[in-house]
């Protein structure tokens, strides 16, 4: 680190000299525009793009870059892959009887459109929160931003779903999901009894359910006026998104032990009231009580909610969470590494009008984010998982980044949003955020390359290491394709040192060094033949586009 540039720079540096620790080194200038190419757009930056910034010594050449990457409508699409795992975003359910699919949800679609079009425009988080839990209860909200609801509209519906029991299930997901996502709180424990940990009550549970016991789930017209859209257009899904609509807000009983035949007394809807600066929890409303709920939850006096969104921030560009549990900020969580950091970012975040691109510009605009990889022997032996940030860690591409990067550099890849694709579609060279997500059967890369399951609130990627994401990369149809066709645009009448040239460059968006091209020459000189085959110049780039570091991001 060659010393603090943001403010958050003092808080870790303060941290490291109490640790007996030092600041890594800076990352050298074609390693950092890496980094930030992936962290802002999930896509690799050009050898041309690197060349220009190792070349331009002007004072402000990374921060033009920062700038004009916030501002790519490429921004959004990397933000959404983070959120869609929030909210379980899915497109069908984990059953299907027969082939009815009434229930599944085809135009999930503009769900996902609008969540990528609210980080583009930068939409201020208490506006995010707010169109996602109630933006159809709220007067000014515009006929664009009413697909937000799908936050909760495009929940799991199951099986049977007409009995009392199932609905308690899908009450029990859609609590789950809201509290765990915005307050970072495990409030589906109380479900059954007083949370054993946290003060959270059975009331305070049956409260919220209360909220979305009063919602319904439905299929509206969107494209064309309610009264040009039949029902026979409704059932297929037809000019329709998938939102939600209040019924009359009536409050639950407290189901003694969850069991829902054993109701009790009833719980008033509300806010838990240890979440609330005053004893007025409950909701009186006629309506379901969702847009006091987001009020609530967006109100500047909450605690929690600015806390956990620049937590969630600060992990997809540090690696982890200043509180590691990211959506667990209870008794059970994990202690903050550095609490007063977290609160001087909360609260800033608040003060700048809740923007997510001025949260995002200050951490990569800072030292720490700068800092390289490799740390020193104290760094490594005093503060082994990099908890302290003696160092920025080694992170493995997620599977929308790798594969984005594979179409990118193959020069196959499409910008283009629209309804969902299947990702094993051969036609499908789109960004894998807009890939089809099932409940019922996740893709199997998706699968491989540790996608979350879609059917609940995710926070995280967990990192596995198998044989079948190695043999993927060796024998699938897709990466065979994709080396194909970077030759097929790369080494027509090209000599064997240009080529190789060529390729390093492509797709590691660096020249080879010496021993790097002799290696490749011996490699390409099949014996017998005088020149390379297409089929050694395809294994050659293939090798390459599956090597390590192609998948991590130093």
């Amino acid at each position: 680190m060659t010393g603090p540039r943001q403010r958050l720079d003092f808080f870790i540096l303060s941290s490291l000299e109490n640790k007996g620790l030092e600041p890594a080194q800076e990352a050298s200038r074609s390693m950092i525009l890496r980094r930030l190419y992936f962290d802002l757009t999930g896509l690799p930056p050009s050898y041309e793009d690197i060349l220009d910034f190792v070349q331009d010594s002007s004072p402000d050449a990374y921060q033009q870059r920062v700038d004009r990457l916030l501002e790519s409508p490429r921004f959004g699409e990397r933000m959404a892959s983070m959120w869609l795992n929030l909210a379980r975003y899915a497109e069908d359910q984990a059953h299907q009887v027969g082939n009815d699919t009434k229930d599944f949800y085809p135009n999930a679609y503009r769900y996902r459109q609008w969540v990528i079009d609210a980080f583009n425009r930068d939409l201020r988080y208490t506006d995010f929160i707010k169109l996602q839990l109630a933006g159809d209860l709220y007067e000014d909200t515009s006929h664009e931003d009413l697909v937000a609801t799908g936050f909760i509209g495009l929940g799991p519906k199951y099986y049977n779903r007409g009995r009392l029991e199932v609905k308690a299930e899908e009450w029990a997901d859609q609590v789950d999901t809201v509290m765990r996502t915005f307050q970072g709180m495990t409030v589906s424990c109380a479900r059954c009894h007083d949370h054993k940990f946290d003060p959270i009550t059975m009331r305070d549970y049956y409260g919220l359910a209360g909220v979305f016991s009063s919602t319904e789930l439905v299929n509206v017209a969107y494209d064309k006026p309610s009264d040009q859209v039949s029902k026979e257009d409704l059932k297929a899904h037809r000019f329709t998104a998938h939102l939600v609509k209040d019924r009359k807000g009536e409050d639950l009983a407290i189901f003694q032990r969850g069991n829902v035949d054993q109701p009790g007394v009833k719980a008033p809807r509300g806010f838990p009231r240890w979440l609330s600066s005053d004893q007025s929890v409950s909701f009186k409303t006629e309506e379901s009580g969702r847009r006091e709920l987001a009020d609530r939850i967006a109100a500047k006096e909450n605690p929690l909610t600015a806390r956990i969104y620049v937590n969630r921030l600060w992990s997809l560009f540090f690696g982890r969470g200043l509180v590691g549990s990211l959506s667990n900020f209870g008794a059970l969580g994990d202690e903050p590494t550095h609490p007063e950091l977290l609160d001087d970012l909360a609260v800033r975040f608040i003060k700048n009008s809740a923007s997510t691109k001025y949260l995002v510009r200050e951490m990569v605009m800072s030292s720490t984010y700068r800092q390289s990889s490799l740390g020193g022997s104290d760094s490594l032996q005093k503060d082994p998982d990099n908890q302290w940030l003696s160092r920025m860690p080694r992170r493995r591409l997620s599977v929308e980044m790798w594969r984005d990067s594979l179409l990118a550099v193959s020069g196959n890849l499409h910008l283009k949003g629209g309804p969902s694709l299947e990702l094993n579609d051969p036609e499908n060279v789109r960004r894998t955020v807009f890939a089809r997500v099932s409940r019922l059967k996740l893709n199997d890369l998706l699968i491989q390359m540790d996608y979350p399951d879609a059917n609940v609130h995710a926070d995280k990627r967990s990192v596995t290491t198998t044989p079948l994401q190695k043999l993927f990369a060796m024998n699938s149809s897709f990466m065979l394709r994709q080396a194909d066709q970077l030759v097929k645009k790369l080494v027509d009448q090209t000599g064997i040192k240009e080529g190789v040239r060529k390729v390093y460059q492509h797709i590691l968006a660096r020249a080879p060094d010496e021993t790097e091209h002799t290696l490749a020459k011996a490699f390409l000189m099949k014996p017998g033949k005088e020149s390379p085959t297409k089929e050694r110049w395809g294994l050659l780039a293939q090798a390459l586009m599956i090597s390590n570091e192609m998948l991590y991001l130093d």
